[in-house]
């Protein structure tokens, strides 16, 4: 993968509060073209050695390969779980523009918006 390449990161939060905040940081701040914020999510899952079962909501962020560091640390420090969910996803394929626009959006403070949005 290179440090061009288009990655999508799922991230969980428990609050549409929490996924703005995260959002409204990451996406000026030129870490992420777009988060998107996917509420309805249930989360089953084991921690601490219970079974524990949430109402989160989904973070799909669109972002480059070669910001993922900079973006994980930030996700980090604004998120109030101890452990936050975070896996980026490869974009195999996709349509141009909106791949260039989502490149062209992490490399500058502010970017744009796609009509796609």
């Amino acid at each position: 993968m290179s440090g061009d390449d288009v990655v999508v990161v799922l991230v969980t939060v428990p609050s549409a509060e929490v996924g703005e905040s995260i959002a409204r940081a990451v996406v000026p701040e030129g870490l992420a073209a777009c988060v998107n914020i996917v509420p309805g999510l249930r989360s089953i899952y084991r921690w601490q050695g219970r079974l524990e079962d949430e109402r989160e909501l989904l973070l799909l962020i669109k972002t480059r390969a070669d910001r993922l560091s900079p973006l994980e640390a930030r996700i980090r420090a604004l998120h109030p779980y101890t452990v936050p969910s975070g896996v980026a996803l490869p974009v195999v394929a996709g349509h141009a523009p909106y791949l260039t626009w989502v490149s062209e959006s992490v490399t500058t403070k502010g970017g744009g918006r796609s009509d796609q949005e």
